[in-house]
């Protein structure tokens, strides 16, 4: 893989721009104002009693828009609303070192992927396709309906959480759901 350093240098330097505290940091809650995110276990551990579709957020602590998708996008209230109405919300570092116990598989950090190491469950919900932030939409029997990556605006994540967590997408394109919403 080829490195290009100024390219680097201009995606540290608009992380830094964007630098915000996140809401993985925060306690999670259930009221209507915040969206309630959950860590993958107590996601899974709800989908026993409670099956629900799963939002997972990927994301790592230097990465500037992840930071203000926490800030601006992740606290507009009709988007808390989509997302807590039909998703078990989960945040999920991709660099984070703690192991994850999932399917009797353990899912561990990776010191010798990319720069800066990453966590396996990462890197297989993405397809190994690293970019953050990025979203990974999983239907109630945990199978993969898309992966998002990028930067959303609340009007953006609000479409597409209504798209999705609504079953749209099992009729029609996201294109098309857009054309019939005026968007």
């Amino acid at each position: 893989m080829r490195y290009f350093p100024l390219l680097g240098l201009i995606l540290a330097a608009s992380c830094l721009f964007f630098w915000n505290a996140t809401s993985a940091d925060q306690p999670s809650t259930s009221d209507d104002t915040t969206i309630e995110w959950l860590s993958w276990e107590e996601a899974i551990s709800r989908m026993e009693t409670q099956p629900k579709k799963i939002f997972v957020d990927v994301y790592t602590d230097w990465c500037g828009w992840c930071k203000r998708m926490d800030a601006s996008t992740f606290i507009d209230p009709a988007v808390v609303k989509q997302m807590n109405e039909h998703f078990y919300a989960v945040k999920l570092d991709a660099e984070q070192k703690e192991e994850i116990l999932y399917d009797n598989h353990t899912f561990v950090y990776r010191t010798d992927v990319g720069r800066r190491g990453v966590h396996e469950l990462a890197m297989a919900l993405l397809d190994n396709r690293m970019s953050y932030p990025s979203f990974v939409y999983l239907d109630e029997n945990r199978n993969r309906i898309t992966i998002s990556p990028g930067y959303k605006d609340a009007t953006v994540m609000g479409t597409e959480l209504q798209f999705i967590g609504a079953d749209h997408f099992k009729t029609q394109t996201l294109e098309a759901f857009k054309a019939t919403q005026g968007k």
